[in-house]
């Protein structure tokens, strides 16, 4: 396994062969990323696929090849000094290949973890970490033999589920028998519907020295499994509850051993309890905010993890709340495509448009997101509220 060390930007003295960071990916994360790493002077090297991928079209070279491609892979090696990844399902194969030379954050190990909810939860339980009580079910006799105890539940296919994705609600063991079917009876885990209050999730950052530090909480809101709303401060994150699910989070990095940017998802229970979701290995939708409302956002900080770079802990100078903007609102009732009003919204105070370089929409489609910025988080709740009603958005 390759050792970290610190990576110096260009502009302090380092070459491009010596300073240029790697990402695997070239989604709107990938983008954010190469933003903050060329702004601290860093040259930028992205594989994906996708000729116009977001993060391909802002950074200095887009190695344009699947992710498992040897040329590929041979290519960002000669290229980079260090290696991140911008979405968990990246191969864990390309990541072993590439940390077996180079320094990558995270390393393979935490990826395949993360991308299998079977050893996810394994992993939450050894972090001693509550997660919802659930069934592996990969067998037919396995099937037949859930408890009952488990009913109603969610299904969720082990591998590549995200946003809501790859998910059954099942409340009999008929509907369970006919979910597994419908999703082609792959490997799943079956969890019990538990009585959410709401949803919270933790950002952290961890070195390689074990050293780590935490954006605050985020309270968001999910519709239809996607996220929608992020507010920092959350109106109903107490500190005693913030530093809960703070300190799960660090448990499940530090069980990793893990190098880089941490989400960790929770659900706060009816009864005040604090469950585990999922995580991501990479930066996250519900962290964007940071941006605009920290002196240290979760690009800059998954830059320093990888460099060497010193981790100050991040303030909050503004409460934020965060629209996420999906491709829905490029089309009108009818279905006709159109252009948000974005004059409406900028004319707010406060506004910050973030707009992903996608060359077309689609319904459901990561688009951008919107960042409202006040003095208080009431004011930035105010003027949020004033945003998604110009944009046709729900209320929350």
């Amino acid at each position: 396994m390759a050792q970290f060390r610190t990576i110096l930007p260009a502009a302090v003295g380092a070459g491009a062969q010596d300073s240029t960071l790697g990402v695997m990916g070239g989604g709107q994360l990938g983008r954010m990323f190469v933003h903050a790493a060329q702004r601290l002077g860093y040259f930028t090297a992205v594989l994906d696929p996708d000729v116009a991928s977001p993060a391909g079209l802002v950074s200095h070279v887009h190695v344009q090849t699947d992710y498992l491609d040897e040329q590929g892979l041979a290519q960002m090696l000669r290229r980079c000094s260090a290696i991140t990844t911008e979405f968990e399902n990246v191969p864990a194969g390309a990541l072993y290949t590439l940390g077996a030379h180079l320094p990558t954050a995270p390393g393979a190990e935490s990826v395949a973890i993360c991308q299998d909810r079977k050893l996810e939860k394994q992993h939450f339980v050894r972090c001693g970490v509550p997660c919802a009580p659930h069934a592996v079910i990969e067998t037919a006799e396995q099937l037949a033999t859930v408890d009952a105890d488990l009913l109603p539940g969610i299904l969720k296919t082990t591998r590549l589920g995200y946003d809501g994705k790859g998910q059954v609600r099942v409340a009999t063991r008929d509907a369970l028998a006919a979910a597994w079917s419908e999703l082609r009876q792959a490997p799943c885990v079956l969890e019990k519907l538990l009585p959410l209050d709401f949803e919270l999730s933790v950002i952290l950052a961890r070195d390689a020295d074990g050293h780590s530090v935490a954006l605050p909480v985020q309270q968001n809101l999910h519709r239809d499994g996607v996220l929608a709303v992020t507010q920092v401060p959350g109106p109903r994150v107490t500190a005693a509850l913030a530093a809960q699910a703070t300190a799960a989070a660090q448990r499940i990095a530090d069980g990793l051993h893990y190098v880089g940017v941490l989400c960790v998802e929770f659900f706060v229970l009816q009864d005040g309890s604090l469950v585990a979701n999922e995580m991501a290995p990479r930066p996250h939708n519900s962290g964007h905010y940071s941006i605009d409302a920290c002196d240290v956002s979760q690009f800059d900080l998954q830059v320093r993890c990888m460099t060497g770079l010193p981790l100050p802990p991040p303030r909050l100078h503004s409460p934020a709340v965060m629209l996420n903007l999906l491709g829905d609102l490029w089309f009108d009732d009818a279905g006709r495509e159109r252009t948000p009003d974005w004059t409406a919204v900028l004319a707010l105070p406060g506004a910050h448009l973030h707009l992903y370089g996608k060359s077309s929409a689609r319904r459901g489609r990561k688009m951008g997101h919107l960042t409202l910025t006040a003095a208080t988080p009431d004011a930035a709740r105010a003027l949020a509220l004033q945003a998604a009603e110009r944009l046709g958005l729900p209320a929350f």
